[in-house]
């Protein structure tokens, strides 16, 4: 590998003359030996299984995604189950999951994969990517590992490699840095002549690379195989590169949410298929206190709306403070929501919740709920 000092430490900076070879050569024979083998979908050619791993992995780790794979897995084994299955079904076993866009779209992508190309992923790269929910660089890592495609990915775990054995500055979000990081990340893949096995090798080394040694708190530099090569080791800037999203304030929102009880059921509401939670199960909520009194009412609930300790939940762009606020239903009522069950309400006992697709802190506050006995009336 060439010296170090020449690689400028500048996004625009080029890969030095020949430094591609030697790069996948050796990042190919450090999988090999101390990269991961074993994971659930590893060992496997089928497309499927490694589009399914490939959506869960998006700004999730490997531990958390792991049984929710196996899940997944047992209900919808191959891309017809799936597209077959209703949407809620497939909300209720991502939830908990976070990113819920992603669930939306791993329903849609299987649609579509159903309808449009007869229940078969197509293999190249630049067709994996224009279905939902599918990017570039995903579409790159899903063909290079179902198809043995010579694809180059770009995924978070790269990116932070590429940073520190490059030393290239700018935060990898901003757009020239990134358009920098996918040429230099071109030039140094595997020649035109490796097997299928030897890019899929290479492929699965950068992302071990990424999540095993160059991780984002203290990197394993002794046990990296360009510690000798790599910028930020040289220099001591670990902690500096990649650089960091340039911090904003972030705003906090405030809602108030109605536990309206009925016996053992709560009143679930789907939201909208759009914004945060976008198809999941929620409770009513309103913006302040006043308007989800009137709500309350007009759901059927008694005048008493009792307070429970307060949320806070943080989303990547924002904090949500969660108002609880719970009651029973009123009986008395001449006609209430006691009624309500169709696409949009239902009633749902508190040991059914898993059958629907409800937010995890909707749903800590639920199970906090199986505490408080005895009616509030």
């Amino acid at each position: 590998m060439s010296d170090p000092a020449l690689i400028a430490p500048d996004c625009t900076a080029p890969a030095p003359v020949g430094m591609h070879a030697v790069f996948a050569e050796r990042l190919i024979a450090w999988q090999r030996r101390h990269g991961r083998h074993d994971l659930p979908w590893q060992n496997t050619r089928d497309p499927y299984r490694i589009w399914l791993s490939e959506i869960m992995l998006q700004q999730t780790q490997v531990a958390t995604v792991i049984p929710y794979y196996a899940r997944f897995l047992s209900r919808f084994p191959d891309v017809a189950a799936l597209a077959a299955a209703n949407v809620d079904d497939v909300m209720a076993l991502w939830a908990g999951l976070g990113y819920y866009t992603r669930a939306r779209n791993l329903h849609r992508c299987a649609q579509v994969v159903v309808a449009q190309h007869g229940g078969e992923f197509p293999a190249s790269p630049d067709a994996l990517a224009t279905l939902p929910g599918i990017g570039r660089s995903t579409a790159a890592a899903i063909a290079s590992f179902a198809f043995g495609a010579r694809a180059t990915i770009l995924d978070g775990n790269v990116k932070r490699v590429l940073a520190r054995i490059f030393g290239i500055d700018g935060f990898p979000g901003d757009k020239r840095v990134e358009t920098a990081m996918w040429a230099l990340a071109e030039t140094l893949m595997p020649g035109a002549d490796a097997s299928s096995a030897q890019v899929s090798a290479y492929t699965q080394g950068l992302m071990d690379l990424g999540a095993t040694l160059c991780v984002r708190g203290k990197p394993d530099c002794a046990h990296c195989p360009f510690a000798a090569e790599c910028v930020a080791n040289l220099t001591g800037r670990q902690r500096e590169l990649p650089v960091a999203r340039p911090k904003k304030t972030i705003p906090t929102r405030r809602t108030w949410m109605l536990i309206l009880r009925d016996g053992p059921a709560v009143l679930l509401e789907r939201r909208p298929p759009t914004g945060i939670w976008g198809g999941l199960w929620s409770l009513p909520e309103a913006a302040d206190e006043a308007a989800l009194a009137v709500r309350a009412g007009e759901l059927g609930a008694a005048n008493t709306l009792a307070r429970l300790a307060p949320l806070t939940h943080t989303f990547t762009h924002f904090k949500l403070d969660i108002e609880p606020r719970v009651a029973d239903y009123d009986m008395r009522a001449p006609q209430g929501a006691r009624e309500l069950r169709d696409e949009e309400s239902a009633w749902v006992p508190l040991d059914e919740l898993d059958a629907y697709g409800v937010p995890a802190p909707v749903r800590k506050l639920l199970e906090g709920l199986k505490g408080l006995k005895g009616s509030l009336l």
